[in-house]
Order: C-alpha cells, then structure tokens, then sequence
C-alpha cells in the first residue's frame, strides 16, 4: 500500500517528517537558578554585593546596590522602614533618591559628596570617556575614566551591569548591557576603547558581572534569537528550552484540556536567554582570562526581596546601581 501510494514507511529510530528536533537543552527553571548572594552591610545600612578578591585591589571602589538600605517608600511594603531605589522614576520622591545615592557613595567610597558619574541609557553601543564630573547626563551605555575620586554608575533593574578595571593602568569602566546592548557587543567595544583612549591590555583587565535578570526567568522571542544568530556565530549555547513550573497546572491537570488539537495548544517550553553568559562570553573573546572574570551572582527577577525587578513587578520598580571608582590617592 506504500508502494502504491508513492510513500515511503518510516523505519524505526528514523526521523518522521512531522517531528520537529529538539533545538536546545531542556531545562526546569531551578535547574539555571543562580545561587542566592550574600549582600555586605555598610555602616550607613546601605546593603551591597562585592567582589572579594577586589576588596583587596587597595585603590579600586566598587559596588552592587540591592534594594535594601534606603529611605524611598515608592516600591516597599507598610512594614519595610526604606529601600533604595537609585533611578528617578515617576513613582518615587526626586530628594528621597538623592539621599540614597549619596548613602550609596558613602557605603562605597566613605564619603556621600563623592562624584556619581552617570548616563542616559539607551541599549545602545555608546560609550563616553568620564575625565571629570558631568555636567548632564551623556547619552549612552558604557562610561571609562582614569581620574581618582568619581564613581562611575549604571543604573539597572534586569539588565546585565558589568564593571571593568585595569589594574595596571589604573583605569575603569561601567557597561549597561540589556540584550540590545549584548547584540550590539557594548563591552567588547567598551574594553576596545579602552586599548584606545587607556592603551588597556587584556592581560591586565579584571571584571565583574552583577546580578540581572537570569536565564531561570528569562524568556524571549524568537526575534531575540534571530538577532543574537545574526552576529555570533555561538549564540544558541546562550538560549535554552525551559518548561515553567505551574503548581496549579500540575495540581488541576484537567482544567487545562483544550479542544484544539496535539501539538497546537500553547503549553510547551519557552525560550530562555543567557544574558550572564552571554556577557562572559563577550569578556572572554575582548582577552579577559576566564580567571579574571566574577559574577555576583543573583537573579533579580526570581530574588524581588533582594533586587528590583523591571520584569517581575510588571514595570513598577526602582533602579539599582553598579559603581566602580579609582581611589584618590
């Protein structure tokens, strides 16, 4: 009857012309949690993530703001007495945030009237050179500077903020980098520019990538996979097939029978991102050592008690900030 029919009978361990092949790992959500961080508390309350192994670089400032240790009341609970919300958002009170960056300067540098150098951020590949305090806010992602006593700021709240120094010459940098700014290669183009402007070598390069939105949380469309295989020729290590855990779903199984046929209704995995990875990545192939390379740990969008979340709240959250300094001498 296949003969007759012109067709061909499958033969077992073939692969059928309906069946789609498996793209990308398969993974639950905890299985690409990252491990919860222990935050430091400063003596002004102001709690942050660091780098041990910076703590004993003697004149480099750095830091990873949480949401906890602050005065806003925009985006906390009745019970919580403050968070510190680092943005000037619509929601919160402009002289509440102006209090908490400079609780943050102090936490960092000791003094609250130290520098905070600051952008307009725009997910791009824009990256300006600070030799002095701004006078407003330049437009771009990526901040350099080699002067003593300014803190370099990107403000994030999912987004990957990266922190680069270079221990011999004495020069840092900020990166605020979102899937836009990752496509668009905003640190391997940030640490070019500092070979530029710093003569910078690889070898002498140390980073740290905070906390963001992690590849636990992290689903995207396909347009963002298009856009990553557009320019990396790596890009599907970054993404992966995550199927969400629903303890309703699992507990009720019967109240989500549709009537449309197999394969059509719309529960199946999604597709996660690697924003962290992808970042490290991005390090690796400017010549950082794989060794030279942190992570601060931490999802901000499954973590909401200890990070601001963009995702998690629904659009209604505050900004942390990642900052990074070279110590007056």
């Amino acid at each position: 009857m296949f003969a007759i029919g012109g067709l061909v009978q499958s033969r077992r361990g073939g692969t059928s012309a309906c069946f789609r092949p498996k793209r990308f790992d398969d993974h639950l959500p905890e299985d690409l949690r990252p491990v919860v961080p222990t935050p430091s508390v400063a003596s002004n309350g102001v709690q942050l993530l660091k780098v041990p192994a910076w703590t004993r670089v003697p004149w480099l400032w750095h830091g990873f703001s949480t949401r906890l240790g602050g005065v806003s009341r925009a985006y906390c609970a009745e019970e919580v007495p403050g968070e510190l919300n680092l943005g000037f958002t619509a929601a919160d009170n402009r002289d509440a945030v102006l209090q908490n960056r400079r609780l943050l300067a102090e936490a960092v540098s000791g003094n609250q009237d130290t520098p905070l150098v600051a952008l307009r951020q725009c997910h791009s590949k824009l990256v300006e050179v600070a030799r002095d305090r701004l006078e407003a806010p330049a437009r771009g992602d990526g901040l350099i500077t080699a002067q003593p006593g300014l803190l370099l700021a990107v403000q994030t709240a999912d987004c990957i903020p990266v922190l680069v120094a270079d221990r011999r010459q004495r020069v840092v940098a900020a990166f605020h980098a979102g899937w836009r700014g990752t496509v668009q290669r905003i640190v391997e183009s940030g640490i070019g520019r500092m070979r530029l402007e710093f003569k910078s070598r690889s070898e002498d390069l140390i980073a740290a990538i905070g906390p963001g939105v992690g590849a636990c949380c992290y689903a995207v469309g396909e347009e963002v996979l298009s856009a990553f295989e557009s320019q990396f020729a790596y890009a599907r290590d970054l993404f992966h097939e995550v199927y969400d855990a629903d303890s309703v779903r699992e507990k009720y199984p019967m109240l989500f029978l549709t009537q449309r046929a197999p394969g059509h209704s719309p529960i199946g995995p999604n597709l996660h991102l690697d924003l962290i990875a992808a970042n490290q990545r991005q390090l690796a192939d400017a010549g950082v050592k794989p060794q030279s390379i942190h992570l601060a740990g931490g999802c901000t969008s499954c973590m909401s008690e200890l990070f601001f979340s963009h995702r998690a709240s629904r659009g209604h959250a505050g900004r942390m900030m990642s900052v990074i300094g070279v110590r007056p001498v």
